[in-house]
This record gives structure tokens, C-alpha cells and sequence, in this order.
């Protein structure tokens, strides 16, 4: 019986990540960077796409698991009729190579272990050729090798295609192993003791959540999803992706199955308001930087979505050789969305600009420059139709959203020349005769007043869970009826149970696609912030509360989640999710929990 997304656990070293299901099993990494071809993918397909098991002989899913408090250290345990083991995952910050590092305890009795080994580089294509040296098992397969050794050195031998150990631990007694994986062309790098690994990787991390300023209710949630956040983020360019997964289905069995290991531009206003205001100065500077980098152009050029260091071509293909996630095709790798027109993204920048200038973030000399080019060309190309935050695959609308943040675009231009009277360039006076006319126009043409509420596109009667954005941007105030009746209309079209859809997907959805899919959770978040905001608080915080409860054992949550069977959706984990998380949990509870 294939796994479902929620019973995985994420471990990385915050250059690529890895996830390891509920039965001991790494069956998702790629190396050596998040885009990287994965070397296990039986998260995609089966046992011989690539995988790595430990666990006691004969057993299934664990006893417990659950990472050591605030780090990003995995401990999963089983109880068996001869004793208890331990098995603790994690990726140690590296030096010069990716190591994956598994260490087995015994914890009473003694108990014997199983680990097979199945590497299969370039998304469980290629069987690499393996032998013996120094005590390793070396693979190597055209640009990829990986190393596996043992300490101490257990009996190992090949079979099946795969690597196979079986040892015995008695209570005290410790066996860890240690995968590196380096450019076959390279030399070894050096080794990495895993046991002091150990304590330096429990020491930095936890080193790194004490510095939230967040200690109010749900702690541990937020402190889980900034870890979480961090280890999304590639840390030689700042760069996060949005989820260390491709195709994680949307609905099982459908094709909704889209590459999330890249850097979306959208993410960033509100990714920079849960780092700053969680104290995170340095994470959210660094994200700022690699926005600026990526962006830098021409203005006609940006694109919606970048690669980890803010590389422009991301071309979409797929696997065929894999069968999906419990047989939902197909799997997909790169992202055609990129050459989408989206003008949201616009919006989302200048926001996000000008909320590092508000938090005192050292100014980099180009920003200003960079931020009037993009206002020239929006300036012209606003009244475009385009394919709207969503990345619809139907076709071009007058997307409601995308108009909303054209005008913040152009509000928080002119705000940071009324703030900032230093700054030189830029045309106020036209940004503001423009900024009204946006105003004007989407209270006009994206409001159905029969309904008293905002449309997903000028001349529609569909809604769409950005319209809760709508307060938040400051586009209108939270107690403007037309904002309230919005909120009213998505919780009573959109929601069930106060978890929200996207858009609905009934008929002929915008999106182009068949089939539907789960309710998206950032929106949820949106929805409770919403609430929060026309002063229902006391809603908001239990549909907090049951978000919150939608997360697996570890605390991580995918994209969507599926009411009905009771299962998430879609790539996991999302880092849009628990920026919801982070985000609500401070706008309900940040005066109790400022620290």
C-alpha cells in the first residue's frame, strides 16, 4: 500500500532535502541541490526508482517518531517483541559535499536491523555500478557518485540490484552510516564523523530557533515552520523554494502534478514579514538580495518564478518511467508556468521592497532604480489580461487579484517617495493619478454589487480565495461592507468547515484542467486572517486551531488538504503553508507572544 504525503518527515541541509516515510525509508532526495535529478524517487514511482530502508527485521511503520525539540533531527523508534531501536536522520551542514547521515540505537533488548540500499540516479533511471574500497561502498553512474560506509563497519553485501547490512544492537550500542555524495570526477571528500555531526547539527539548530521572537500560543507550531522555512531556503544565494518535491498530486490520480523546487516571486512580501517579524533579520536580508538579483533586467522580462541562484530557464518535461504518487501522472520536472504573463508578481515585489526599507534593512544602491524601471513598464502594462496568481492554464483573464496588487505596486511607490524624500527618480504625481484609476476600476468592473462581493476576473461571478487579500494589501479597510461581504461569500462558496478553495474547479474551470482538488491551505490561513480582521476573532482562532491540527506528526503541512478523506495534497512540505502559519499565528496572538 503506497504511503500518503503526510506520513513523511523532512530532513536537509539547507542546499537540498530529503524525506523519510513512517516505515524508515528515504525515499526522496535529490543531490546535490533541491533541483537536482533525485537519487531516490520511489516517492514517485516504487522500490526500484531509488530508496534507502532501516528498520528492524520484519517491521512496517514505526512505533513513534518526531524530531528533537526545535531542530531539524528526526528520531523514529520501534518497539519490537525483542526490544526497542532508534533510528536518528538528519543532514549535516555541509563543509564541501551533501552527507546523509543515519545512526541506529539500541534502546532496550537486543534487536536485529535491516538496511537495503537502492541508489538510482537521475529520478530512479540509472543503476549505477558499484564496488568496494576502504572500507566504502562506492556508486558511480556518468556524473554522480556516492559513498556508504558504516561506523562501526557492518557485514554488508550486494543483492537485487541493491545494498543490503543486517546487524544486531544491544541497548547503549550504536551503528551509524554515512552516504556522501560528491561529482564523480572528484576526488572522496573528506569524511564526516557522524556522531559529532550529530551534536554540532542539535546544537546549530537549536541555536537558531532561540533567536524567535515569537513566545505566545502555538509555539511550537511557529518555531516548526520557521525550521521548516529555513530548511527551504538554499542557503548560497537566500533563495526558498517552494516545496523540495515535483508532482505530489493535487488530487490522487490526477493530473495536477506540477514541479515546485524553485523560487516564486509572490512568496516573497509575505515570506519577509513571517522572518522579520518572527527576528529573523538575517534570512529575510538574504531573501531580499536574492530577489534583487533575480529580478534585475528588464522589467518586460521578470518572470513569476526563478532557480535557486535566479536562473531564468526552468523547461517543463516529464518522467515516464515513473508512475506518480499513487499512480497520478504525469511527473513532471521544470515548470512551463515561468513563461506565464502573471502581473500580481509586480505588486508582490515593490511590497516587498518596500517592507525592507520600513524594517531598516541596509539598502542596496540599485534598489530604487530597479524599483522605478518596473513601475515604468507596469505603468503600461497593467490593463493586460493575464494568467492571474494561479498560473491558470485556460487562458488570459482580467484577473481581480492582479489588479489589487498593480495597486499596491503603485501605492507603495508613491508612499516610499513621500517617505524617503532622499530618493531621486520616478514620477509621483503620474503613479498617483494611476494608482486611483486602478482604484476606480476594480470597484467597478471586478465588483458584482447584486452579490456585495469582489469576482475572481472583470465580469465574472466566480470567486477566488485571493480576494481575502484584499484587507490585508490595505486596498480597502477590513470594515468596508464590500470587503465584508467578499469574506462572507468565499466562507459560504469556497469553505467547508472554514477550509478554503482556491477558486472552484466545477464546470469549466479556469484553469483549463479536468479533475479538482483539495482545499488550498495558505487560503485557509488567509480565510482565518480575514476573519480576524472584520472582527471575528474568536472564528478565526478556532479555525486556526484546526489548521494547526491538520498537520502530520511532525508538524508539516503539504499544500492542500483533502476534507473528505483526511489526507494532504500536493507538494510537501509547502512553504507557502506555514508562511500562513507563521503569519496567522502572529496577527492573532502577536501582542501576547512578541518577545
Amino acid at each position: 500500500m503506497h504511503p500518503h504525503i503526510e506520513d513523511y518527515a523532512l530532513i536537509g541541509d539547507e542546499q537540498t532535502a530529503a524525506l523519510v516515510g513512517t516505515d524508515g525509508s528515504v525515499d526522496w532526495l535529490c543531490l546535490p541541490r533541491f533541483d537536482s535529478a533525485a537519487c531516490f524517487a520511489r516517492l514517485l514511482g516504487d522500490e526500484d526508482n531509488g530508496h534507502w530502508r532501516i528498520a528492524p527485521e520484519g517491521a512496517e511503520r514505526c512505533t513513534r517518531r518526531a524530531y528533537r525539540p526545535d531542530t531539524l533531527v528526526l528520531d523514529t523508534e520501534w518497539e519490537t517483541a525483542d526490544g526497542a531501536v532508534r533510528v536518528t536522520d538528519f543532514m549535516p551542514q555541509r563543509d564541501r559535499a551533501p552527507d546523509l547521515v543515519r545512526v541506529v540505537e539500541g534502546l532496550r533488548g537486543e534487536v536485529t536491523v535491516h538496511s537495503v540500499l537502492r541508489l538510482r540516479f537521475d529520478y530512479g533511471s540509472v543503476v549505477p555500478w558499484m564496488r568496494r574500497t576502504d572500507g566504502h561502498r562506492v556508486a558511480v553512474a556518468g556524473p554522480d557518485s556516492a559513498w556508504l560506509r558504516s561506523e562501526p563497519e557492518v557485514r554488508s553485501w550486494g543483492q537485487d540490484f541493491g545494498t543490503h547490512a543486517e546487524f544486531t544492537v544491544a541497548e547503549g550500542e550504536k551503528v551509524a552510516f554515512v552516504l556522501t555524495w560528491h561529482p564523480s570526477h572528484e576526488p572522496r571528500p573528506p569524511l564526516v564523523d557522524p556522531f559529532i555531526a550529530l551534536e554540532h547539527s542539535v546544537e546549530d539548530w537549536r541555536a537558531w530557533a532561540a533567536h524567535c521572537g515569537y513566545d505566545g500560543p502555538y509555539r511550537d507550531a511557529v518555531v516548526r515552520s520557521l525550521i521548516t522555512l529555513k530548511a527551504l531556503t538554499y542557503k548560497p544565494t537566500g533563495g526558498i523554494v517552494a516545496a523540495p518535491t515535483t508532482s505530489l498530486p493535487e488530487e490522487p490520480g490526477g493530473v495536477r502534478n506540477w514541479d515546485y523546487r524553485f523560487c516564486w516571486l509572490r512568496d516573497s512580501t509575505l515570506t519577509l514579514g513571517a522572518l522579520l517579524s518572527a527576528g529573523y533579520l538575517e534570512e529575510a536580508e538574504a531573501w531580499r538580495d536574492w530577489l534583487l538579483r533575480a529580478v534585475a533586467g528588464n522589467p518586460a522580462d521578470l518572470q513569476i518564478m526563478y532557480g535557486l541562484a535566479g536562473e531564468r530557464r526552468l523547461p517543463e518535461f516529464e518522467l515516464p518511467w515513473l508512475s506518480g504518487f499513487a499512480g497520478s501522472t504525469p511527473v513532471r520536472v521544470g515548470n512551463d508556468a515561468v513563461n506565464q504573463l502573471q502581473l500580481d508578481v509586480y505588486g508582490e515585489v515593490m511590497d516587498s521592497l518596500s517592507l525592507a526599507r520600513l524594517a531598516g534593512m541596509h539598502p542596496q544602491p540599485q534598489m530604487w532604480e530597479l524599483q522605478c524601471a518596473l513601475m515604468d513598464f507596469l505603468a503600461t502594462a497593467w490593463r493586460e489580461p493575464d494568467e492571474g496568481l494561479w498560473e491558470v492554464r485556460g487562458g488570459r483573464r482580467q484577473f481581480v487579484h492582479s489588479k489589487v496588487m498593480t495597486w499596491v505596486a503603485l501605492d507603495r511607490a508613491v508612499r516610499t517617495l513621500e517617505e524617503h524624500p532622499e530618493l531621486t527618480g520616478g514620477d509621483p504625481d503620474r503613479w498617483r493619478a494611476l494608482r486611483d484609476e486602478v482604484h476606480r476600476e476594480v470597484r467597478e468592473k471586478g465588483y458584482d454589487p447584486e452579490r456585495n462581493t469582489f469576482t475572481q476576473s472583470y465580469g465574472s461571478r466566480e470567486l477566488d480565495a485571493s480576494l481575502l487579500l484584499i484587507p490585508r494589501v490595505g486596498f480597502l479597510p477590513p470594515d468596508d461592507p464590500r470587503v465584508v461581504g467578499t469574506v462572507d461569500a468565499i466562507g459560504a462558496e469556497l469553505s467547508r468547515d472554514g477550509l478554503v478553495r482556491r477558486y472552484s474547479t466545477e464546470g469549466d474551470p479556469v484553469d483549463g484542467l479536468p479533475g479538482g482538488e483539495g482545499t488550498f491551505l495558505v487560503c485557509s490561513f488567509w480565510y482565518a486572517d480575514a476573519l480576524h480582521a472584520t472582527g471575528r476573532t474568536k472564528e478565526a482562532r478556532e479555525l486556526f486551531e484546526r489548521l494547526v491540527g491538520l498537520a502530520n506528526d511532525v508538524g508539516l503541512l503539504a499544500e492542500e488538504y483533502d476534507p473528505v478523506a483526511g489526507h494532504q495534497l500536493g507538494n510537501f512540505p509547502q512553504a507557502f503553508s506555514h508562511i500562513g502559519l507563521v503569519n496567522t499565528a502572529l496577527a492573532l496572538f502577536g501582542d501576547e507572544g512578541a518577545g
